[in-house]
């Protein structure tokens, strides 16, 4: 017997909130690094980004992603936007210093 699609769409878009609700606690996670890092770039005068670095990890997650059979276009702006605000707290970090 199939399930009612109701209870389908109900059981699935709790799976989407549950991954929603762990990318948040993961990006969270992530940025606290980031601040870290953009005090210790801002302590001893390092530039707030590093574009090296930067093609390291697009090359890496474009991979990632190809694995996990997820769009690497997709990965790469997600990173981008993810590194732009990355870059902005390294800049604010740096201003107050």
């Amino acid at each position: 017997m199939n399930e009612d699609p109701t209870l389908t769409l109900k059981r699935l878009r709790g799976s989407i909130d549950n991954v929603d609700a762990a990318l948040m606690y993961l990006l969270a996670e992530r940025f606290k690094a980031t601040k870290q890092v953009g005090v210790l770039k801002a302590e001893h005068g390092m530039p707030p980004s590093d574009p090296a670095r930067e093609e390291q990890q697009v090359a890496r997650l474009r991979q990632l992603a190809l694995d996990a059979e997820l769009d690497p276009e997709f990965a790469e702006k997600w990173f981008n936007f993810v590194v732009a605000e990355v870059i902005r707290h390294h800049t604010e970090a740096a201003d107050g210093h």
